[in-house]
């Protein structure tokens, strides 16, 4: 790469692209190169705009598909987009195999906030007998429970079972529909109101105590100093990278 990096942006007309594009052109370091939105024939866009790293902030339903172009395209690339299962992950990675030096960074949340609240509460689940989780959209969302609020309750049950722990105690017999989605044995409670952003409640609880992590983003801006950092650093990490912490320094 050069000293400053061209960047494109896939979903550029959308809420999250806009603001990314806004923040790229900001950024004397970067160069915004492309704005790619739906109605654009991706694959076109990105052979003409030779960006060293694609952003995407699409829809679940087109993100994969984004994702292997931008890497057919020569460049690097970082992820906001959620619906990442198992197997897309799979296949991404396999396709990375194949490509010596070429990274992606998929990030379930660019809040340096959420990032930050995440790590404490995998760091802090195993000191507990009980954990929840709780996020809080605005109506326009169209998944749930959302990315970080999975990648959060993934992150805690993973370190409850290096801690040998069992399951949160729960006697719950009938109604588990009101119990929110099981991640990993950890529940997730979704709430779509207008007026909010993205905001996320981790609840830690022993007999007679209670730990809240809470973090609340209220405007898009907040993800951006997270995005540029991602923009900088994929390159220097070849291969798959789940989760902004990697290139945090957080360890």
């Amino acid at each position: 790469m050069t000293d400053v990096i061209k960047v494109a942006v896939l979903g550029a007309a959308g809420r999250m692209g806009t603001t990314v594009c806004a923040a790229v052109e900001a950024a004397p370091d970067l160069a915004l190169v492309a704005r790619v939105d739906a109605t654009d024939d991706v694959a076109a866009a990105l052979r003409d705009a030779s960006a060293d790293v694609v952003v995407d902030f699409t829809v679940p339903s087109a993100t994969e598909a984004n994702v292997h172009t931008a890497l057919a395209a020569g460049a690097h690339v970082v992820v906001g987009t959620t619906g990442w299962t198992p197997e897309r992950l799979e296949r991404l990675e396999e396709a990375l195999a194949a490509l010596p030096g070429r990274g992606v960074l998929i990030a379930p949340n660019f809040g340096l906030s959420a990032v930050l609240a995440m790590t404490l509460a995998a760091k802090a689940a195993r000191f507990f007998e009980s954990a929840e989780v709780i996020e809080l959209h605005h109506p326009d969302k169209v998944d749930a429970p959302s990315g970080t609020a999975r990648h959060t309750a993934a992150a805690i049950a993973a370190a409850r079972g290096a801690a040998g722990l069992g399951p949160s105690p729960d006697a719950t017999e009938s109604g588990f529909d009101a119990r929110g989605a099981d991640v990993d044995g950890v529940r997730v409670h979704a709430v779509r109101l207008r007026g909010l952003v993205a905001h996320e409640e981790v609840l830690l609880g022993n007999p007679g105590e209670q730990l809240v992590i809470r973090q609340d983003s209220f405007d898009r801006t907040s993800f951006m100093p997270g995005v540029l950092l991602a923009v900088r650093k994929v390159g220097g990490r070849p291969g798959l990278t789940v989760g902004l912490e990697h290139v945090m320094d957080l360890d």
